[in-house]
């Protein structure tokens, strides 16, 4: 039987392969999966400015999963889309939107791939306002 690339169904990730605290440069992404194709996502992004004072992106929220690969859309933006590839240990982001699209600060955004630096459950942290 001949089968094209095209129709091979998509990679499932387990918990185990997606849960934990991905890094890439200063910017952050804390996974954890909900079940029913949910996962709870926070992005901690970072930018220094010429004159060492960073400016910031911050999202928290849910996403949705299918196969590998995660479609999140930061808080109550419609311009905004971040898409999560899980790969072996890393995950690689792509971010729709300019950085006011997505609410973060100047330059700052989420594309990039990050590397899971620990497994399990992360700890979320408080997102400032």
């Amino acid at each position: 039987v001949m089968t094209n690339a095209g129709s091979q169904p998509p990679r499932v990730v387990t918990a185990e392969q997606v849960n934990g605290l991905y890094r890439y440069r200063t910017s952050e992404f804390r996974i954890l999966t909900l079940g029913h194709k949910k996962l709870k996502v926070q992005f901690n992004g970072e930018w220094m400015t010429r004159g060492g004072y960073p400016n910031i992106g911050e999202a928290m929220g849910e996403a949705t999963i299918e196969g590998n690969v995660a479609t999140f859309i930061p808080g109550d933006t419609t311009k905004c889309k971040i898409t999560m590839t899980f790969l072996t240990n890393r995950i690689e982001v792509t971010q729709e939107g300019l950085d006011s699209d997505c609410g973060f600060g100047h330059n700052v955004v989420a594309t990039g791939t990050y590397r899971r630096i620990q497994g399990g459950k992360p700890r979320f942290i408080l997102v400032q306002k």
